[in-house]
């Protein structure tokens, strides 16, 4: 048996809870958790805005030890250290024969599978975002495990299965700044913060934070950001104000709310882009007119998982972080164990803190 954190409705609290984990079968591999990250997706899972098969295991953002391999898994073997990738790319759909394999059709097919089950009464679990890393161990599908990059620490490991790939490649791979440029990033959580310090990296001249947190500042100033500003009705005139009356070049919005987005989209200035990494419900309209739209020529992306190719960009990443330039523990606010999972769910819908990372 092992202790996870299990979903067991839509709406419902988490239950930290007891499960019996099968021997790896073919194609799957065994992991025994190191670390793993809460991240604002899980949320997501327990209120209905992102709908998946339940009762499940959350936690998709985690690293990790293999135990133990079934046949035909060749690429990792028992004792290696690993990263999970919650969103393999099947390498047979339309989107990965364009090369965009974040868009795979069928990433999240595993999340119906039942993969485990409740040691209380033998029910059925599924594994929330494929990989139910909110857990002591789990069991995955072979293509879901990546081997974690050298001289990177597991529990800082644990952050790149998510919020630093999403937020490098917003700014990499969406939003593609250059050198020089100015950015707006909307929300100082995980991702945000990780979207700071990639726009630090790509050498932008200006990089305004904005949070309706005021105590977020010190967090996003360490991260890269080099103005703060305290969301409101005028933030996009604060931040044009900030960049001489035009507006910053790129926006990149880690909220997921209609009025954020709009706001992001009106902060840049003509002709530039907005890349939409927050996860909104499908009650959040987002309007413009005909008219503002061809004036303004601006661009209003979408980007998911940060436009990422796991295997592609976790060396990069890790070149970033062997030479300082990029620093995972500024991700990180609290340590926590399996059983503070709720208390984090809290903290995020009261916008406290950056990421809180389950030590095991």
């Amino acid at each position: 048996m092992v202790r996870a954190a299990v979903l067991p409705a839509v709406g419902s609290p988490l239950e930290i809870a007891d499960i019996d984990l099968p021997e790896p079968g073919p194609g799957r591999v065994r992991i025994k958790l190191v670390a793993a990250g809460v991240c604002h997706s899980d949320l997501s899972l327990t209120n209905g805005t992102m709908r998946l098969p339940v009762p499940a295991v959350l936690g998709h953002e985690g690293a990790g030890t293999v135990v133990s391999v079934g046949e035909g898994v060749t690429h990792v073997a028992p004792g290696d250290d690993v990263v999970l990738n919650w969103a393999p790319s099947c390498g047979s759909c339309h989107a990965c024969a364009l090369g965009e394999v974040w868009l795979c059709a069928n990433a999240l097919a595993g999340a119906a599978d039942v993969y485990a089950h409740r040691s209380s009464d033998g029910s059925d679990l599924h594994p929330g975002l494929n990989v139910a890393a909110f857990a002591e161990e789990t069991d995955v599908a072979a293509n879901c495990v990546l081997p974690a990059p050298a001289g990177v620490p597991l529990t800082d490991a644990a952050l790149l299965g998510c919020a630093v790939l999403t937020g490098y490649g917003a700014v990499h791979h969406s939003a593609q700044v250059r050198e020089g440029e100015t950015v707006a990033v909307y929300g100082v959580g995980g991702v945000g913060l990780a979207t700071l310090q990639a726009a630090r990296i790509a050498g932008a001249s200006k990089i305004v934070a904005v949070d309706v947190s005021p105590e977020k500042e010190e967090l996003a100033r360490r991260a890269g950001a080099t103005d703060y500003v305290i969301a409101s009705e005028n933030t996009a005139r604060e931040i044009r104000a900030l960049t001489g009356g035009q507006g910053v070049d790129v926006a990149v919005e880690c909220v997921g709310r209609a009025v954020t987005i709009r706001t992001a989209w009106e902060s840049t200035r003509r002709g530039g882009r907005t890349t939409v990494v927050g996860i909104g419900g499908k009650d959040q309209q987002v309007t413009f007119n005909a008219l503002e739209i061809f004036h303004w020529g601006r661009t209003l992306a979408g980007c998911v998982y940060g436009n990422s190719d796991p295997a592609r960009d976790l060396p990069v990443l890790a070149e970033h972080i062997r030479a300082g330039r990029l620093d995972l523990s500024a991700l990180v606010t609290e340590h926590i164990t399996l059983d503070d999972i709720p208390a984090a769910f809290d903290n995020m819908v009261a916008g406290k803190g950056g990421r809180a990372l389950v030590i095991f």
